[in-house]
Order: structure tokens, then sequence, then C-alpha cells
């Protein structure tokens, strides 16, 4: 029986190396997207609930760190997440798109979130070092192996 915390292949060394750039800026925009409206509040003067977006950046960055750390369990987190609230943020921007031009700009933040989620799971290079990633985290801590 496979494990399913191990990749069924080795991953292509040069690959996962190639991938390293891209996951960084995959992670780091996938913050900046979840931050940017906390900050646009705070930009405004908007200082209600503080110290609740900043206990959801804190937590945001957290997950995107274990991802970018080799967890298996924060990448699946990551891409359930993203999607939900990218599927979310678009609906609600299309429905207020038709009263303002802001809900297209939410639009766009929902596309966003679905399309670098996309790129985390169908990215070849992202996908190759994630996976090396995932093997020597498993290998270091002792997870089941391939037979």
């Amino acid at each position: 029986m496979r494990s399913v915390t191990a990749p069924a292949h080795r991953p292509d060394p040069a690959l996962a190396e190639s991938g390293r750039v891209p996951t960084l800026a995959v992670l780091c925009t996938l913050f900046m997207l979840t931050v940017l409206p906390s900050l646009a509040g705070l930009v405004q003067g908007q200082m209600t609930g503080t110290a609740r977006q900043l206990v959801y950046a804190c937590g945001t960055a957290f997950l995107l760190h274990m991802v970018w750390r080799g967890s298996i369990w924060a990448w699946r987190l990551t891409i359930s997440f993203g999607m939900l609230a990218g599927l979310l943020v678009f609906v609600v921007g299309m429905l207020a798109g038709s009263a303002s031009w802001r809900g297209w700009l939410v639009s766009a933040a929902g596309v966003g979130y679905l399309l670098l989620c996309t790129a985390l799971v169908g990215t070849p290079g992202i996908r190759a070092f994630l996976d090396a990633r995932w093997a020597q985290r498993s290998g270091r801590h002792g997870g089941r192996r391939q037979p």
C-alpha cells in the first residue's frame, strides 16, 4: 500500500530547484493578497478589528511558512482555504460589481486566489519543489517510506 505522505516518485532535482523561486513567489503573493484588505483599511484610518486582523495575518503567515517547510497538511489546508476563499470572494465581488466598480476589484482578488492555488497544485516546477520538500521532511521525521 502506498503512503499518502510521501510522493510516489523521486522528484527531479533540477526541476525541483527551478521551482524554488516560483513557489516562494506564489506563497508571498497569497500572503499579500490576504493581508491587502487589512492594510487598505489601516491606510484609510479604519482601526476597528485591528487585533483580529493581526491574528489572522499571523495565522496565514504561519500556514504559508509551513507549506514552505514541507508540511503536507499545511499545503492541503492552504489549497482548501484558498479555493473556498477565491470562490466566495469572486461571487461577492460579482454581486457588488453591479453597484460599484470596486466589486470588480474584489472579483479580481477572488480570481487571484483561484489562480495562485491552482499554481500550487498544477505547476510542474512548484510541485517538484514541494515533492522534494515532502520527501525530505518525511525522511527526516521518520515518516512512512515507499517500498
